[in-house]
């Protein structure tokens, strides 16, 4: 008779072989990481899979040391620093069971000097579906042929800085960070360590085929407000939670609220968003319309923010309309600026009707009170409109600001 495998202590005992050579940043991460592991050995029940990524600021913070351990965990692991999408694509099509890809030094590939890698990217965006397939040219000089090639497999990444929004969104995010004094942890040895970790991984294995048919039935509860693609990415890695029982549902929800949290208020996740609000609470505060120059030198003042150097330059007026064009106004066309009449001419700017759309749909909830304008706007009244005009810092008491007239235009 074959002994039930207890998938809760299992579980318990990945994120201690974890503990035992990583740091990471919070609990939830190592709920999160246990999980991944295991889910890589259940790809065939799921319809989806969650994308892990191992990011942080600086070098040294531990990032492909938690890529190593996640290697002896899983099945049919592939290690890479740099690969081309034709390589991508014929690892997943001839690897039995499909591979787990371990991208380490992804910033090489999406960082700002290292070109488009489109199709890279491609591979990661579309790969996260069960299904999904690419239509590559195969063969050489004229006696080529199409053919479609698979993705979909499981993949974690290390990297410096962030990464392109669409695989950020893909993915569960673990900021890592230097390790401080009091933080210790194993020196890892592969000869030593390795046949440990393979151990937990074959159980880990069995442990999947014993639930895999529940798992491919699972429709696990989300905690509140976890939806669309926060939901597609945890669906299956709180599957394996609940699979696995014990503490193990309880400890992934709180993960999951923490960690899509955290990703929610991460102002790198996307810097048009960040664009969006800076506008709305720091900029335009409540003007009618603001000239572009204005809107640019409120930005770039900003010590706090990156509009000073996007790509080594700072954010200009071409820049900017690019960004935003990607918005639409009320009336469901893309935002763009227009003449703005002030006293001293005709310049070209934005109007915060055609922004309010955006403004509702993307951004956080505005701050309980007004921040001050980084406009430091002074309205003008033009047509009973206001306008802000001036990037020259003006500071005024809540009572001032409600008793000081409006200038004339």
């Amino acid at each position: 008779m074959t002994t039930a495998i207890d998938g809760a202590a299992l579980l318990d005992e990945v994120e201690a072989f974890h503990r035992r050579f990583n740091v990471f940043p919070t609990e939830a991460a190592y709920v999160a990481v246990t999980l991944w592991d295991a889910h890589a050995h259940l790809m065939d029940a799921f319809d989806g899979t969650a994308r892990l990524a191992f990011l942080s600021p600086e070098p040294g913070s531990g990032k492909s040391r938690a890529l190593e351990i996640v290697e002896t965990l899983t099945p049919n692991a592939a290690l890479t620093v740099n690969a081309s999408a034709n390589a991508l694509f014929r690892l997943v099509e001839a690897t039995p069971g499909l591979p787990t890809l371990l991208f380490d030094e992804i910033d090489t590939v999406f960082g700002p000097k290292a070109g488009g890698n489109e199709e890279v990217r491609g591979f990661l965006n579309s790969g996260y579906r069960r299904g999904a397939t690419s239509l590559r040219c195969v063969g050489d000089g004229s006696n080529q042929s199409a053919g479609f090639f698979p993705s979909f497999c499981a993949v974690a990444m290390a990297g410096l800085g962030s990464l392109p929004d669409t695989i950020l969104t893909r993915s569960v995010i673990i900021r890592m960070r230097k390790r401080a004094p009091n933080e210790k942890v194993e020196p890892y040895r592969r000869r030593v360590h390795e046949k440990q970790g393979h151990a937990l991984r074959d159980r880990l294995a069995k442990w999947a085929s014993t639930v895999r048919d529940t798992v491919a039935e699972a429709w696990p509860e989300m905690p509140e407000g976890v939806c669309d693609r926060p939901a597609d990415v945890w669906e299956p890695l709180l599957a394996v939670a609940d699979a696995a029982g014990g503490h193990w549902p309880e400890r992934a929800r709180a993960a999951c609220l923490e960690l899509v949290n955290a990703a929610k208020e991460d102002d790198e996740a996307s810097l048009g968003v960040r664009l969006l609000t800076d506008l709305r609470d720091r900029v335009f505060c409540g003007a009618d319309r603001v000239p572009t120059a204005v809107i640019l030198e409120a930005l770039l003042s900003m010590e706090d923010a990156p509009w000073g150097d996007l790509d080594d330059k700072p954010l200009n007026s071409r820049t900017l309309a690019r960004m935003l064009s990607q918005y639409v106004t009320p009336a469901n066309k893309p935002i763009k600026p227009r003449g703005i009449r002030t006293p001293s001419g005709f310049p070209k700017g934005y109007y915060a009707e055609d922004l309010t759309d955006a403004w509702t749909r993307y951004c956080p909830p505005p701050p309980e009170k007004p921040a001050t304008s980084a406009t430091s706007a002074t309205p003008q009244v033009s047509g009973g409109e206001s306008v802000a005009h001036s990037a020259t810092p003006i500071r005024h008491t809540p009572a001032e600001t409600a008793t000081q007239p409006s200038l004339a235009g």
